[in-house]
């Protein structure tokens, strides 16, 4: 069974090769923000989402490289489990930091539901937005109920949506409860719902430094991610969870229990 690897946050004050990470990462950082600038306005536009690159577009090809040249910027191997569902799929995973969605983005270009501080994140949310990124007010009702339109309607145009049920990042020691309310675009679309369990460390080990700390800003965290030590970026596609019209709440559970069976720790 996976466990939480139990290091105090400031391990890092005693990490002695932390310089030398920056000094390698930093300007790699750079170099890819710079290039990806006038990539990203070339490929995120309609004239590029038309231009076939084998069973993809030019466009979600770009995301792909953009998103996994990122996350390996910052010291993480990329290793999948599993496939994703083709076609139009509800993609529900649990969230354990900012990165989530771009390693998502690595394997599959996906219009993600975020909260809507990202938009206001340098670069990273410009990105977000220029990807087809659904921004949520959280505790504001009607933004929810325009946020379920729009997934619902970018599911029935044949796009893959991607959720975190848990409302929120958590600390990499739990999978919070997922609301069922969002299960309800999948219904209402009629496609199937796949859970993703996504997890960064060591031997299938959740490492406690790239979660959000308490009150961490996301600079902050941007900073810290930046100098880790190289771990393993792990996204596990699991079984769909089946359709039950009359049970939200069932769906939300089911998907929330086999990603639970696949990080080793459940409950808050």
């Amino acid at each position: 069974m996976a466990r939480v690897i139990e290091t105090p946050e400031d391990s890092t004050v005693s990490d002695r090769l932390r310089p030398l990470r920056y000094a390698w990462r930093v300007p790699q950082l750079l170099l890819h923000a710079i290039i990806a600038v006038p990539l990203s306005l070339f490929a995120l536009n309609p004239l590029a989402a038309r231009v076939r690159i084998g069973a993809t577009t030019f466009e979600k090809a770009m995301i792909r490289w953009w998103s996994g040249r990122l996350v390996r910027i910052f010291g993480f191997r990329l290793r999948r489990f599993g496939e994703p569902l083709p076609g139009a799929v509800l993609y529900v995973a649990n969230h354990i930091s900012w990165l989530d969605i771009e390693l998502m983005h690595s394997q599959r270009p996906v219009s993600f539901v975020a909260k809507s501080e990202i938009a206001g994140w340098p670069f990273v949310g410009w990105l977000a937005s220029r990807a087809g990124t659904i921004f949520h007010r959280r505790g504001n009702t009607d933004s929810l109920n325009a946020v379920m339109a729009k997934v619902v309607e970018r599911l029935r145009e044949g796009e893959p949506v991607g959720v975190f049920p848990e409302g929120g990042s958590g600390h990499g020691e739990t999978v919070g409860t997922f609301h069922a309310r969002i299960f309800q675009t999948a219904l209402d679309a009629g496609v199937p719902v796949q859970p993703v369990a996504l997890r960064y460390g060591r031997g299938g080990v959740q490492d406690p430094r790239v979660p959000f700390g308490r009150k961490e800003s996301f600079f902050a965290n941007f900073l810290r991610v930046l100098g880790n030590p190289g771990m393993d970026a792990e996204v596990h596609f699991l079984q769909p969870v089946a359709a039950t019209p009359d049970a939200r709440r069932k769906m939300a559970e089911e998907s929330r229990a086999r990603i639970v069976a696949v990080l080793g720790y459940g409950d808050d």
